[in-house]
This record gives C-alpha cells, structure tokens and sequence, in this order.
C-alpha cells in the first residue's frame, strides 16, 4: 500500500478483469461461506485453475480465506465487493438496454435506394 491510490485502485480492477473471477464473486456475494469443493463444481474450473483466481482476489483484498482441517472456504472480504458488483451489473443492464435501443432505431429507419 506505498504506492499511489491511482496504482493501487488501478490493480483492484485487474482483480476484477476476469470473467472467471466475477463469476466468483458473483457466488460469493451471497454472503456466506463456500468451500472449494463447492466453488469448483459451480465453476467448472480445474482445481490449480481455480487456485490461481481465487490467489488473485486475495492479493487484491477482495476476498479472505479460512482454512478448517483440510478444507478451504472463501468469502467476500468486504460487503462493498457485492454493492460494487451489482452496481456493475445495473450499469451493464443501462448499456445493454442503450444499445437495443439504438438497434431498434436503426430498425426503424426507411431503406436506402441502392
């Protein structure tokens, strides 16, 4: 944390710039505790695949682990990681819905003479 704001919100973003790793977050924002076990079954991912991911949300402090006899849960480090997400995800239903209206428009626009 000696670096500048900019450089240190700049890395929480690269944290955030896998689908994978949304895709995480997004079942971890329940609130609640998950297993690995449990995280690579709703992902699909490879266990030293999923390792990696989940090793880049900590370093960025998005998420904390806890290891009990031999098993591993994760949960979201802080309540804001679940706002920012579905703060995103209302952003990209604007975008999304933006875009279907300029379709719309375009549809509605007479045909050019060729």
């Amino acid at each position: 944390f000696d670096r500048p704001l900019y450089e240190v919100k700049a890395g929480l973003f690269k944290g955030l710039s896998h689908p994978l790793r949304i895709r995480l977050l997004e079942l971890l924002a329940d609130g609640a505790e998950h297993g690995v076990g449990e995280l690579q079954e709703a992902t699909g991912l490879e266990a030293s695949h999923l390792s990696q991911h989940l090793a880049v949300l900590r370093r960025q402090h998005l998420v904390v682990s806890e290891r009990r006899a031999s098993n591993v849960y994760y949960r979201l480090a802080f309540p804001e990681v679940a706002e920012l997400l579905a703060v995103a995800r209302g952003l990209l239903g604007s975008i999304v819905a933006g875009d279907l209206a300029r379709a719309a428009d375009m549809a509605s626009l007479p045909e050019l003479p060729r």
